[in-house]
């Protein structure tokens, strides 16, 4: 396992400036990575919400270990299957208060709400394939953030992402992809990892365009400013399709 990974259930500006701080290689790291390293190895999972509540406002912290304990619950098939009952869903026609973001990848094999143990109103869930930003996809993570008062986004890589693949071997082979397909291309490429080979290198790509990823959105001024107020926290992750298990990425 990479030594910039950490399990997490135990460890746990406008848009043209972000695109030039993109191609400048400026991210918000330092506001980002004493948060994803927070969580000591002795701490007690947090307390699960009653199975009828809805999720409301929560900490950054809080709402990470809410994701750590249901990831924990996932992988060992303990899953509650919590929030699905007919007077939950009565209730979230008033309103929803999710507590976090998960910014993922299209593949079937990873649906956020299974693989952290949620329910209705529980997560915000955007996915595009390899979590490739767009337009698209910042002005969903901004409204999560700035209507709904999310205080977290995880932007969650997976092992054998095909996204990642692909990208990665049209960059070392030259070989054009399908329209639609090669603009995904284009926005893995900057995290490629040139100093691995083989399957090594799309392994180690995963990791960097998760973090690549955060990095930009951490650099958005409305979300930056959020996180140097203390009320937001960005976070990369990855998940481990053989043992189902979700790591943070410092």
């Amino acid at each position: 396992m990479d030594s910039n990974t950490q399990t997490l259930d135990t460890s746990s500006p406008s848009r043209r400036g972000l695109l030039l701080a993109a191609a400048a290689g400026t991210a918000a790291v330092g506001s980002v990575l004493p948060f994803a390293s927070a969580f000591p190895a002795s701490a007690a999972p947090a307390p699960a919400p009653p199975a009828e509540a809805v999720a409301g406002p929560v900490s950054p912290e809080e709402a990470l270990r809410r994701l750590a304990d249901g990831n924990r619950r996932w992988r060992t098939y303990g899953q509650e299957h919590p929030h699905e009952s007919a007077l939950l869903r009565l209730r979230l026609t008033k309103g929803q208060h999710p507590f976090a973001i998960v910014l993922g990848c299209v593949d079937s094999r990873v649906p956020p709400e299974l693989v952290f143990d949620q329910g209705l109103g529980d997560l915000l869930t955007v996915r595009s394939a390899g979590e490739v930003l767009d337009e698209a996809v910042l002005g969903s993570v901004a409204f999560g953030v700035l209507e709904l008062q999310i205080p977290l986004v995880l932007v969650l890589g997976h092992q054998s992402c095909g996204a990642v693949g692909a990208a990665v071997h049209a960059d070392e082979t030259g070989e054009p992809l399908p329209a639609h397909i090669q603009y995904l291309a284009d926005g893995i490429r900057p995290s490629i990892d040139r100093t691995q080979q083989g399957e090594a290198r799309i392994d180690a790509t995963i990791d960097a365009h998760a973090r690549r990823t955060r990095d930009l959105l951490a650099a958005e001024p409305d979300l930056a400013r959020r996180i140097a107020e203390g009320r937001l926290a960005v976070v990369a992750a990855r998940y481990g399709l053989r043992d189902q298990r979700v790591r943070t990425l410092a």
